[in-house]
């Protein structure tokens, strides 16, 4: 399904100034890394507080560690353009961040009916959500196709609806093939195409009855006598048959920002993808996730 980019309702201000032409660090950039670093243990990363690719880079691990920085995306500044002729480029240092997350339910409108719609949800994990270092090769032309090939492409992630309910899934874009119209990045330019979303879970887990895919039992002990009957198997052989199952998902980008120098690219993407079965025991649900990315163009 595809989502229309005008559902993302997201506003990054930059609080930082434009990265300058030369690379070397200035004493008053590197009090402003300081003083961000130093922001974000009260902030906890707030997302008004942009960061920047100079910026970070001047940061040592220890003004990083415990401030949520490392689950956030650079940003960029600029409006450039950066043109992807034809082979022999890569989409480097992907990075996605997401802001918001819904999931599909039923909801009962005032007139009584049933419909499903998008709920907002409550994030239950840490800051350990991003998806960042991720590459593989762009081919240009009259179009721009990216191919994902490595970096961590997934994030175990839950969150909770207003009921209480919780439901993980595995934030992912493996196996990417995203194409979009047009041979350069710049502002306006969009791009999209389907991902692989496996497993929340390997074979090896067990659930609460011992039961699993490749180890543990093959039903949950004390059940035999209930499965005698008709149709008395049926109901519980997908609590017992444990299965890896791998979904599709689709993910647009729309580019905002460019900073040609730098060859960096920024942007906003809307994400689609089922959650978690329990190894093959439940209907997954629909995962929207809402966010902003951040990636270079580099020549092999």
């Amino acid at each position: 399904m595809k989502v229309s980019l005008c559902l993302v309702g997201l506003t990054t201000v930059s609080a930082l100034a434009p990265p300058t032409t030369t690379k070397t660090v200035s004493p008053k950039a590197a009090a402003q890394a300081a003083a961000l670093a130093a922001g974000c243990a009260c902030f906890v990363a707030s997302p008004s507080l942009a960061i920047t690719s100079d910026i970070r880079n001047q940061l040592s691990y220890e003004q990083v560690k415990g401030t949520g920085l490392a689950n956030r995306c650079n940003e960029v500044v600029g409006t450039g353009s950066i043109s992807v002729p034809a082979s022999g480029y890569k989409l480097v240092d992907l990075c996605l961040e997401p802001k918001t997350f819904a999931v599909e339910e039923e909801v009962s409108t005032k007139k009584g009916e049933i419909e499903k719609q998008f709920v907002n949800t409550k994030l239950m994990t840490r800051q350990t959500y991003t998806l960042d270092g991720i590459s593989g090769k762009l081919e240009g032309g009259g179009s721009i196709t990216f191919k994902e090939e490595d970096g961590i492409d997934y994030a175990p992630t839950t969150v909770q609806l207003p009921g209480g309910e919780r439901v993980p899934f595995l934030f992912t874009v493996k196996e990417l093939v995203a194409k979009g119209s047009g041979g350069a990045f710049k502002p306006g330019f969009e791009f999209g195409g389907s991902f692989k979303v496996p497993s929340y879970r390997t074979g090896l887990f067990l659930d609460p009855k011992g039961r699993g895919m490749t180890t543990g039992y093959d039903q949950a002990q004390a059940l035999p006598a209930s499965q005698v009957g008709e149709g008395a198997q049926e109901e519980l052989f997908n609590e017992n048959n444990k299965v890896f199952d791998v979904f599709d998902g689709t993910v647009e980008f729309a580019v905002s920002q460019v900073n040609a120098e730098d060859g960096e690219v920024g942007g906003v993407f809307v994400s689609s993808q089922p959650s978690d079965t329990d190894l093959g025991s439940k209907e997954p649900k629909k995962v929207l996730a809402k966010g902003i990315f951040f990636a270079k163009v580099v020549k092999e």
